[in-house]
């Protein structure tokens, strides 16, 4: 697997940067709809390279190294369209747009 390491930056508590704890981890998934969708935008540009497809397990792997919850980020990078999956669920790619 490829993946990156999402890292936060230092920043101001309104940047991504304010969601992780010091060792990378996200502290919690944003209830607010506009935050939340900062954060899928972060996470698909830093977890997933855009010119090739992942398996779910590569997926959950990578979603796994910033928070526990990977299943809920997974479904939110792909219903937040970051994210596509084959119509079988054999494989991700990360959208474009993200």
């Amino acid at each position: 697997m490829t993946a990156h390491t999402a890292t936060p930056t230092p920043a101001s508590s309104g940047s991504v940067s304010a969601l992780f704890s010091p060792d990378g981890r996200l502290i919690a998934v944003p209830r607010r709809a506009a935050r939340r969708e900062q954060l899928l935008d972060h996470l698909a540009r830093t977890l997933f390279a855009p010119d090739r497809s992942y398996t779910e397990r590569e997926v959950n792997d990578a979603l796994r190294t910033v928070h526990d919850d990977f299943p809920a980020l997974r479904r939110y990078l792909v219903e937040g369209r970051r994210l596509t999956r084959a119509g079988d669920g054999s494989c991700y790619r990360r959208t474009t747009a993200a």
